[in-house]
């Protein structure tokens, strides 16, 4: 009989197709490169199946049934968090450890106002953080390695359950000294024939502007930042144009930069904070229960 494989070999399985990578894959498990590299290796033994073109070289290439049994190791941990979430449920609400996935525009401007909300609520809740985009965020939630997840619709999460929490206005954010600056709201059309700046690829915020201001707006093509912060300070060079999220903004992202902010004209534009979980998970009423606690946290206004 073929020996089964370990949760961690299936870990390491996953990893190494989400990475795509020997070294971030390893990092991600928090084991050695060489631990990881053998643990691949036994599991083909194990199975007695190439799941790696090694004729690749050094690039993480899988054989067709190394990409089918990908799609089962995600299914195989998903069915054993979903086990141990049925175990943490039994023994209290919101008690335990709870791994919990957050987006970069959201986790600094939220998580320091909603931590101490989690603390004294529960004191029992054990919360352990990741950081990631969303994508990578809903590839983790789908293996077993998180349990919810903050994220900022619209976005590509087909096949897992959300719960809006609120909705985060965007507010139009211009040079102190250009034109657009001296009105009192502006037009989501008058920012599109300015120089748009965006996060880089991978960010759900860069679509959902690009979705407000038009898919035919000016994008400045030769810059993308890569976090909120440094959008700004492009803002702020006098690099272009953009919309941040009032989240952002409630939070003190432009104190001090000399970055304007206006109102989108008319209905203007927004996007909406939501937990998203897996279908049927056990510990669905506990996620429900945290957003009381989030939309207050996400604003001082």
């Amino acid at each position: 009989m073929t020996p089964m494989p370990t949760p961690q070999q299936l870990r390491y399985l996953v990893s190494l197709a989400e990475t795509g990578h020997f070294g971030r894959a390893a990092a991600s498990c928090a084991v050695s490169q060489s631990t990881l590299s053998a643990g691949m290796l036994v599991l083909e033994r194990q199975l007695k199946a190439d799941i790696l073109d090694r004729s690749a070289g050094k690039h993480v290439v899988f054989t067709p049934l190394g990409m089918e049994l990908v799609a089962k190791a995600r299914q195989a941990l998903s069915a054993l968090s979903q086990l141990v979430e049925a175990a943490d449920a039994a023994r209290g609400p919101m008690s335990g450890p709870l791994r919990l996935g957050i987006i970069p525009t959201i986790g600094p401007f939220l998580l320091p106002r909603l931590m101490p909300e989690l603390r004294a609520h529960y004191p029992a809740l054990r919360l352990f953080l990741r950081e990631d985009q969303t994508g990578h965020l809903l590839d983790q939630l789908e293996a077993g390695q998180l349990d919810v997840l903050l994220l900022a619709e619209p976005c590509a999460c087909a096949g897992v359950e959300t719960l809006a929490v609120m909705r985060d206005e965007f507010l139009a954010a211009v040079p102190a000294k250009h034109p657009l600056a001296q009105r009192s709201v502006i037009p989501a059309a008058a920012l599109a024939a300015e120089r748009l700046l965006l996060l880089e690829d991978g960010h759900c915020l860069r679509d959902q502007v690009l979705a407000v201001c038009g898919p035919n707006a000016v994008r400045a093509a030769d810059f993308a930042a890569t976090s909120l912060h440094t959008l700004i300070q492009m803002v702020a060079g006098g690099l272009g144009v953009t919309l941040v999220p009032r989240m952002a903004v409630d939070a003190g992202i432009t104190a001090g930069t000399g970055v304007e902010l206006r109102p989108l004209e008319g209905a203007g534009g927004w996007r909406t904070i939501s937990l998203a979980w897996r279908p049927n998970s056990p510990r669905a009423g506990e996620y429900r229960a945290l957003w009381p606690l989030i939309a207050p946290a996400a604003s001082v206004s």
